[in-house]
């Protein structure tokens, strides 16, 4: 029996996500911060289902929530870094306090970088420690959530939108290294979708013909698990298709040489430093 570890769980993509995976005969570990929903889902969806506390961009959290996990079903499979958090600030705000008289710029509030982007980095790392540990050799697959203002310019949220590109960035670099221990790294990018994570007003206003059905994203999920071949995908998931995105083509042969033939260079470098 598969086991999972789904961030986010109690809401949105996660807990459809969940879901599915319980129905599909998976184990899954539901991590969240909403303590009471997450505790209340994980008794209703029965005993397959296991819920942990978490804040993904806390180290120890992740740490003790991969550690409940292997300990308790002896292996894990397949993690769906998938909480997530839109801007906590807007980068075009004029924050100051006054100093002495002088106005002196505030820090930015950095918490949507802390959980969309080191949040996935502390999943990856801690899903590669464990699936070299899983028994019978087995390996398993990441499945990051990134977004489609991970493809395009999202000036609404420019903090996350940078999380979201820095994600496809990060799945196409590692993936071709981890398919050598048979370790999948992918992601998917959805389109808008009905979650927590939207403002109500915005769902309300929000026409429905532009609206990306979650099933197109569990399909996009379920094809990762499905297919052993597939890494280093940023799947795009629009109304009802999802669009395996490729990597922009290369503009002129010294880009291409670069970044295909460039690494036994790059590594004899970085080892004689």
């Amino acid at each position: 029996m598969p086991v999972a570890i789904v961030t986010g769980a109690a809401s949105g993509i996660g807990l459809a996500l969940t879901k599915h995976f319980l129905e599909a005969g998976w184990k899954v570990t539901m991590a969240d911060m909403n303590v009471e929903a997450g505790t209340k889902l994980a008794a209703e969806l029965g005993p397959s289902a296991f819920f942990k506390k978490a804040d993904v961009s806390s180290w120890d959290d992740q740490a003790a929530l991969f550690r409940e996990t292997f300990e308790k079903f002896g292996s894990i499979d397949y993690v769906a870094a998938n909480a997530g958090i839109d801007d906590r600030q807007l980068l075009y705000e004029d924050v100051y306090e006054t100093v002495d008289g002088v106005q002196v710029p505030v820090k930015p509030n950095l918490k949507t970088i802390e959980v969309d982007l080191n949040g996935p980095i502390y999943s990856l790392w801690l899903a590669v420690f464990y699936f070299r540990r899983n028994p019978a050799g087995k390996k398993g697959k990441v499945v990051i959530t990134a977004s489609n203002a991970g493809l395009y310019p999202f000036p609404t949220n420019p903090q996350y939108a940078s999380c979201k590109h820095a994600i496809v960035g990060l799945v196409r670099s590692v993936a071709p290294i981890f398919i050598k221990e048979n370790i999948t790294v992918n992601c998917i990018c959805p389109a808008f979708v009905e979650t927590n994570l939207a403002p109500k007003d915005l769902l309300r206003r929000m026409p429905r013909e532009h609206v990306t059905p979650m099933s197109t994203v569990l399909r996009a999920f379920q094809s990762f698990a499905d297919d052993d071949a597939l890494t280093g995908q940023a799947a795009e998931c629009s109304l009802g298709d999802i669009f395996y995105r490729p990597v922009l083509p290369y503009p002129n042969e010294s880009e291409r040489w670069m970044f295909e033939e460039s690494h036994k260079i790059w590594e004899a470098g970085y080892n004689q430093s």
